[in-house]
């Protein structure tokens, strides 16, 4: 009697166990944070990657998007994707600098003098940088900028003797940079780029280094809206995973899933670069610029 209710027993088990498909044994959700508003372009780019992302999954990987720096600024992002309560972002080189300072090799100051030497470069260093991520325990899936950096201030500025008398803002860690600056006769700000909205309205800073395209989408110009007209360096990026969280989409669809990521950095640097004049046209609209 006790052997047939053993029996029974497992036969239930095996029954149960035979009723949970393995795509639903191996769902999972990817959470991926950035500071980018939205309902802005580059948040429905995207948001229409991550929706092709589950597809090409079957909807056994979900993702889920928190733009506007909900999740904090970049080196948070970071941190939570080391501690694992984030898998992902799409982060400026402040962001991957947080993982290995590396990046920098492609944001050295007056170095290029159009996009098209940017992308040689790029395409030259990306995959040794993207190596030394890996080494780290992180993915990188495709690169992406925001276009040309320029020094936005409350006054104008014409000179660096100009520049050095304003309040800048430098991104909060980034102590080599901070140094370099003080270095060199400025006044450097450190603060999580979350605040800069903030020190912008109360004059904790009244400078800061960002291209058109964020001046516009984060609404930084309407209280910086002196523009200088040199192209700084490029505000370079992209995004990048936690190997944990690149480990949780099924092998067989991960050249697909990183192709889909390319796809949307290459809109996104179409966007921004096509974009450029609409952007300077419209902070001119508003009497800025």
């Amino acid at each position: 009697m006790r052997e047939a209710r053993l029996v029974w027993m497992l036969a239930t088990v095996i029954a149960v166990a035979g009723l949970v498909s393995p795509a639903a044994a191996q769902k999972a959700t990817i959470k991926i944070a950035t500071l980018v508003p939205q309902g802005s372009a580059w948040f429905v780019t995207v948001q229409e990657m991550a929706q092709q992302w589950q597809q090409i999954t079957g909807d056994r990987v979900t993702v889920r998007l928190y733009p506007g720096g909900v999740a904090g600024d970049d080196s948070d992002v970071v941190r939570k994707m080391r501690l694992g309560t984030l898998d992902g972002g799409l982060l400026t080189a402040a962001g991957f600098a947080e993982i290995d300072r590396s990046v920098f090799a492609l944001a050295m100051p007056m170095a290029y003098a159009s996009y098209e030497e940017f992308d040689a470069v790029l395409a030259q260093l990306g995959p040794q940088i993207e190596k030394t991520y890996a080494d780290k325990g992180f993915v990188v899936l495709a690169w992406a900028d925001a276009g040309w950096l320029h020094f936005f201030t409350k006054v104008p500025v014409r000179m660096p003797d100009d520049l050095r008398a304003q309040k800048l803002f430098c991104w909060a860690g980034d102590n080599p940079a901070i140094e370099l600056w003080k270095a060199s006769g400025f006044s450097p700000v450190p603060l999580p780029a979350t605040e800069i909205s903030t020190a912008l309205q109360t004059g904790l800073v009244n400078a800061l280094p960002t291209s058109p395209q964020a001046a516009v989408l984060m609404q930084w110009f309407t209280s910086a809206p002196y523009m200088t007209d040199v192209n700084w360096a490029v505000l370079s990026g992209g995004l990048v995973l936690s190997k944990a969280a690149w480990e949780k989409f099924p092998v067989e669809v991960r050249p697909a899933i990183q192709e889909a990521a390319r796809a949307a950095a290459v809109k996104l640097n179409a966007q921004t670069r096509e974009g450029a004049a609409r952007d300077l046209e419209a902070m001119k609209k508003r009497g800025r610029g």
